[in-house]
C-alpha cells in the first residue's frame, strides 16, 4: 500500500504538532514535523508531502492577529510553492489558528480555483474575536454537511470535538456567505446537543460564528479550514463523557470502541483520499 506523507508544521507559537503528528499516524499516513522556517529554507520541500497541516497554537504570539504573521510569512517566502501543491492534487487542513491563517492567506474559501494568483489569495472571509468576549475552551457537538465536497468529512454525519480559542467567529459579507451556501462549502456547524442547528445560541456556538459555522473548505474540498481540534480527539478517553458512555455500554452488554475515534476519522478520510 502506498505510504501518504504528511507535512504538520511547526514553530513559533504552534503547540499542536506533536498530537497533530500522532493523529495522522493512527489514520495510517507517515507523518513529520517540520519547523517552518526549514520549509521556507528550502531544506524540505513540500513536493515530498501530499497533505499540509498548519495546526494550532499561537502563531507569532497571534501580536498582529490570529494567524496574520505565518499568513504573511508563508505568502511571501513560499505562496508560489503552496499554489503549486494545491495544483498538484493535494491536501491541506488548517486547524484553529491553522484555519485563521488560511484564510488570511485567502487559500480560504478560495472561490476560484483556476484563478491567477493574486485572485486565488484574495482574503473575502474574517476569524474574529468570539462574540462572549473571551477564550473558549469546551467541547462541541458539530453537524456534518453531507454535500460537502469536503475530503474530510465523507461518512461522517455528526460529532464532537474539542475548541479552545478566542478568535474564532467566522465573519463575511452577505456575498461571500451566499457563495458558500451555494457552492457547499459549509462543511461542519455548531450544532445544539440533539443535534440541531446551534442557530447562534451560546454556548453551543461558541462564538457567535455566522450561520454557525465551525469549518469550511474550497470548492474542490481538498482545502480545509476549522476551529474545532481533530487531532485532539485521538482516543476514546479523551472525550469528558468517557465514563459516562463506558457505563451505558456495559450496562448494553456492548464493549468500549475500540477502533478509530471520529477525529482520527476525519483525517483518515484525508489519508484514504490517495489510495
Amino acid at each position: 500500500m502506498k505510504s501518504v506523507h504528511v507535512l504538520v508544521l511547526t514553530g513559533y507559537g504552534l503547540n499542536c504538532d506533536n498530537e497533530t503528528a500522532y493523529a495522522f499516524e493512527l489514520a495510517g499516513a507517515t507523518a513529520r514535523r517540520v519547523h517552518i522556517n526549514t520549509l521556507i529554507a528550502g531544506s524540505v520541500k513540500l513536493s515530498q508531502f501530499q497533505i499540509l497541516v498548519f495546526g494550532g497554537g499561537f502563531s507569532w504570539g497571534d501580536d498582529h492577529g490570529a494567524g496574520v504573521v505565518q499568513a504573511v510569512r508563508m505568502q511571501t517566502n513560499i505562496g508560489h510553492d503552496l499554489l503549486e501543491f494545491i495544483q498538484k492534487g493535494n491536501l491541506i487542513i488548517g486547524i484553529c489558528n491553522g484555519f485563521q491563517t488560511l484564510v488570511n492567506m485567502g487559500l480560504l474559501p478560495g472561490f476560484i480555483l483556476n484563478a491567477s494568483n493574486e485572485d486565488r489569495t484574495r482574503r473575502c472571509l474574517a476569524v474574529t474575536y468570539n462574540d462572549c468576549g473571551n477564550f473558549r475552551d469546551q467541547w462541541v457537538k458539530l453537524r456534518v454537511n453531507p454535500a460537502s465536497p469536503c475530503i474530510y468529512t465523507r461518512g461522517l454525519t455528526e460529532l464532537d470535538l474539542p475548541v479552545r480559542h478566542g478568535e474564532g467567529k467566522c465573519f463575511c459579507d452577505e456575498e461571500t456567505l451566499n457563495k458558500l451556501v451555494q457552492n457547499q462549502q459549509i462543511a461542519i456547524q455548531y450544532a445544539r446537543l440533539d443535534g440541531q442547528p446551534a442557530n447562534q445560541v451560546f454556548p453551543h456556538n461558541p462564538n457567535g460564528s455566522i450561520l454557525d459555522i465551525a469549518g469550511i473548505c474550497d470548492p474542490s474540498g481538498r482545502i480545509f479550514g476549522l476551529m474545532p481540534h481533530p487531532e485532539a480527539y485521538n482516543h476514546w478517553t479523551n472525550h469528558p463523557d468517557w465514563p459516562l458512555m463506558k457505563e451505558r455500554l456495559r450496562r448494553q452488554g456492548s464493549d468500549f470502541p475500540s477502533d478509530l475515534t471520529p477525529g482520527v476519522k476525519m483525517l483518515e478520510n484525508a489519508v484514504a483520499y490517495f489510495r
